[in-house]
């Protein structure tokens, strides 16, 4: 319990929404390592952060089965800090972020996870590839000799909106291209699989326009502590 917040609760309210082979990742950024061991203390294994310095501090004191994940907007110059721990990587927006990835993860001898980000979203504050130019990305097929990355599936972000037919009309955009790129880039790849959209806000909305992976802060934790 935190300030009237009994995360261990929220965390199964939620849980109990999702249906089967929808994942949960618990956003943990601006909120102190006692609340992420209370979530963890309830279950919780895979936690969201997008402050390479806020993450050091978290993933060094916290349990080492937690799986990490950075969703917020990487700057290539981050990547050397995380790469020696990083699980996933969940909002690669640029080839040169993805080399910059790669580069790093090898001389670490690993393989990192990355999602690929969309933006469909009518705001210009957001950032992603347009599908044409993610098109465009996976035609050059430069990824493909990228040993030390696994592509795993795409994510997004609907526009902050109160009109709920905009936000499924944009989610289900998506799932449309992953179909669309599964099929002609990925067809034998297990990996590729994760679709991932969703907040705490219309996550209920993304699982029914078939998201995997929900990313899901303030419905947990309550609201940040900057």
């Amino acid at each position: 319990m935190n300030n009237g917040v009994d995360i261990a609760e929220n965390l199964k309210t939620i849980k109990d929404t999702l249906p089967d082979g929808v994942r949960l990742v618990a956003v943990s950024k601006y909120h102190p390592i006692e609340e992420l061991q209370t979530a963890y203390d309830a279950g919780q294994r895979i936690f969201g952060e997008s402050h390479e310095q806020e993450l050091a501090k978290k993933q060094v004191a916290l349990p080492k089965d937690i799986e990490w994940h950075f969703i917020g907007h990487l700057q290539t110059n981050k990547v050397k800090y995380i790469a020696p721990y990083i699980h996933s990587i969940d909002a690669v927006d640029t080839l040169k972020l993805l080399r910059e990835i790669n580069k790093h993860a090898a001389k670490h001898n690993r393989i990192i996870n990355v999602l690929l980000e969309l933006h469909i979203a009518e705001e210009t504050t957001k950032y992603g590839f347009s599908l044409g130019d993610c098109r465009a990305l996976l035609d050059t097929g430069e990824w493909r000799e990228m040993k030390n990355i696994r592509i795993c599936g795409l994510m997004m972000m609907a526009s902050n909106v109160d009109d709920e037919q905009q936000i499924r009309r944009e989610f289900n955009t998506a799932a449309d291209f992953f179909d669309e790129i599964k099929e002609k880039y990925f067809a034998d790849n297990d990996a590729f699989r994760e679709r991932s959209w969703g907040m705490s806000d219309d996550y209920r909305i993304a699982i029914q326009c078939r998201s995997t992976m929900v990313r899901i802060g303030t419905s947990i934790f309550g609201e940040r502590e900057y």
